[in-house]
């Protein structure tokens, strides 16, 4: 990483979580730093803009200090314009450090990957008609801090009391996945407003942060009032730390690290001291598989799930099953998805395309699902053997019948019935076809 890359600090969370209020009160308190800023907003009149230069008191030659981005959002339409206008800003000599203020409506990995551009990296992150536009990215700009702004109040609300709040016209769904999305993308959780809640209810905001993102260092202030060095001047963004630091995913590699050691410990029908057999995809009389931290009575843990409920009804676990869902009972249970699960990702197998592995997505009410590759069970022979001796663990979870098709998904909630949702999904799966 060059020294001479100006650092940026992105501001992300949903309107009316503080951030306008955060950005002034870094204008007017910070020091040291000559500070651009770029202002995302998705109307005609970018009212943020407006009040940031009211509120920091820039007068009318500073004006150029602030860039609206307007009519679009920077994480897809404005794409672009952010690098366009980041190149520019460096260009003038003026400045020696930009903040970005992005729209409440914004998910911040796009961001964070166009921005990420400009370190000199060569992840390819733009669309081929954007390469055509910009051919060559200069390494003017580096990620410093990633700060996901959330509202205390709207948060008991939403996750903690089951209420859906709507604002700006915006409907329930959007809501709940925004809050979500920039909460998992972060470094640095600014948990404002905490004298709008209990001491009780704080420590439950808390705690589902927490499970939504590990990592992310969790402040917590009124008027977004915050120490500047925590977010100014960091050096601490790691774009890589922070893609595989949410709280599905760190679920996920908990499920297959314990699948890893239950495969060693328990290799094809071994006994251990119990007298019982234990097959890597044990069965049981129904014919499904079972990997949710079961016990065969021995005393055991023989299931490489990962199953944890705490003190605030906030709990974890991975469903997975080597047969696949059929599509119109899988569009069903969607259609009344259990509001008791706040965010659940993963693999799935389709009953009928046996060729094409999808990712399904769910935070709050909002679901989708995208085509992410071909099973590898569809390759040839020779392909397949030369994945197994590359990958242990790939040669570990093949199956003899289905190979490598299965479905592997997370699920984080508050108050879940998961007997209840592990039911209702293994009434989604069929018999497989191949």
């Amino acid at each position: 990483m060059k020294d001479n890359l100006i650092p940026v600090t992105l501001l992300t969370g949903y309107l009316g979580a503080g951030k306008t209020t955060l950005m002034n009160y870094i204008l007017n308190n910070q020091t040291g730093y000559k500070v651009a800023v770029i202002v995302n907003d998705i109307g005609e009149v970018n009212i943020d803009a407006s009040l940031i230069a009211k509120g920091a008191s820039i007068v009318e030659e500073d004006k150029d200090s602030i860039v609206p981005l307007q009519n679009g959002c920077i994480c897809c339409s404005l794409k672009t314009d952010l690098l366009e206008q980041i190149i520019s800003l460096t260009k003038q000599n003026k400045f020696d450090y930009i903040l970005i203020e992005a729209s409440g409506v914004c998910e911040p990995q796009p961001i964070a990957e166009t921005i990420h551009l400009l370190s000199g990296v060569q992840e390819e992150y733009l669309e081929d008609d954007e390469e055509d536009q910009l051919p060559e990215i200069p390494a003017v700009a580096r990620l410093d801090t990633i700060v996901a702004v959330v509202d205390a109040a709207r948060m008991v609300q939403e996750f903690a009391g089951g209420n859906s709040l709507l604002n700006k016209g915006l409907e329930e769904h959007d809501l709940e996945a925004l809050l979500v999305q920039q909460i998992e993308f972060c470094n640095i959780v600014l948990i404002n407003k905490v004298d709008l809640v209990t001491p009780e209810q704080l420590a439950q905001v808390r705690h589902v942060v927490q499970v939504l993102q590990p990592q992310a260092k969790i402040i917590e202030t009124t008027r977004s009032e915050i120490d500047l060095s925590l977010i100014l001047g960091t050096n601490a963004f790691d774009f890589e730390e922070v893609f595989s630091s949410a709280g599905w995913l760190k679920a996920l590699n908990k499920f297959e690290e314990d699948q890893r050691h239950h495969h060693e410990h328990h290799h094809h029908d071994e006994d251990c001291d119990c007298g019982h057999h234990h097959h890597h995809d044990e069965h049981c009389g129904c014919g499904h598989h079972h990997h949710h931290d079961e016990s065969c009575g021995c005393g055991h843990h023989h299931a490489p799930g990962h199953s944890h409920t705490d003190e605030y009804g906030i709990s974890t676990f991975v469903y997975f099953r080597r047969k696949p869902f059929d599509r119109i009972k899988l569009d069903k249970f969607a259609e009344d998805w259990p509001q008791t699960i706040i965010r659940s990702k993963g693999l799935i197998w389709l009953s009928d395309d046996n060729m094409s592995a999808f990712i399904l997505e769910q935070a709050g009410r909002q679901i989708s699902v995208g085509f992410t590759g071909d099973w590898m069970a569809t390759g040839t022979k020779a392909q397949i053997k030369a994945t197994m001796e590359a990958d242990p663990d790939f040669k570990a979870n093949w199956d003899e019948k289905v190979g490598d098709r299965m479905i592997k998904m997370v699920f984080i909630g508050k108050d879940m019935d998961q007997e209840k949702i592990i039911a209702q999904l293994d009434a989604c799966l069929v018999e497989p076809q191949l």
